[in-house]
Parts: C-alpha cells; sequence; structure tokens
C-alpha cells in the first residue's frame, strides 16, 4: 500500500513502485494522486534536470499508520480462517 510505504519518510515514484509488489506505473500514479487529493500525501516536484518528485505522508496521513498497522494485524492473525472459509464456499458453490 503506498501508505505504509511512505511511513518511513520521504520517497521517490520509482522507490515507492520497488516497495509494493505487483502495482502498474498507471494504479501507482492514480493512488497517490488520490491519496494528495484526499489530503494524506504531500507531492514535491524540485526543478532539478532531471526532475525530482517525492512524495510524503502529510499529518493525516501519518495519522493513519497506526490504525492501517491494526487492520493488517488483523488480516494476518484471521488469514487461515478467511482461507477456511472460501474454500468451503468454493466447495459448496
Amino acid at each position: 500500500m503506498a501508505v505504509d510505504s511512505l511511513t518511513q519518510g520521504p520517497r521517490r515514484f520509482n522507490a515507492i513502485m520497488r516497495h509494493i509488489e505487483g502495482v502498474s506505473h498507471r494504479m501507482l500514479t492514480l493512488t497517490l494522486r488520490g491519496l494528495e487529493r484526499d489530503g494524506l500525501v504531500k507531492r514535491t516536484a524540485y526543478a532539478t534536470i532531471p526532475p525530482k518528485v517525492e512524495y510524503e505522508l502529510t499529518e493525516l496521513g501519518r495519522s493513519l499508520i497506526e490504525p492501517l498497522s491494526a487492520l493488517g494485524d488483523w488480516a494476518l492473525r484471521n488469514h487461515p480462517t478467511i482461507e477456511a472459509a472460501r474454500q468451503k464456499f468454493e466447495a459448496e458453490g
């Protein structure tokens, strides 16, 4: 997730892309734009050659770290139960 990849501080686009396995360039671009629009991420463009752009969490974005971490922990703890429910559903299907 883009927010998770920014918890350690500002990152460039390609660093975020490497951190999020399997995300396409377009999907990451759209996600970062949405997060910026919602006030969760700040985009800073530097007038260098080549241009340098960094993304970082805003104060509002940083306030998501704890609840998202709790949700991630819940998902990891409950993954076996969820997987079993999926298999049961498919078998009955």
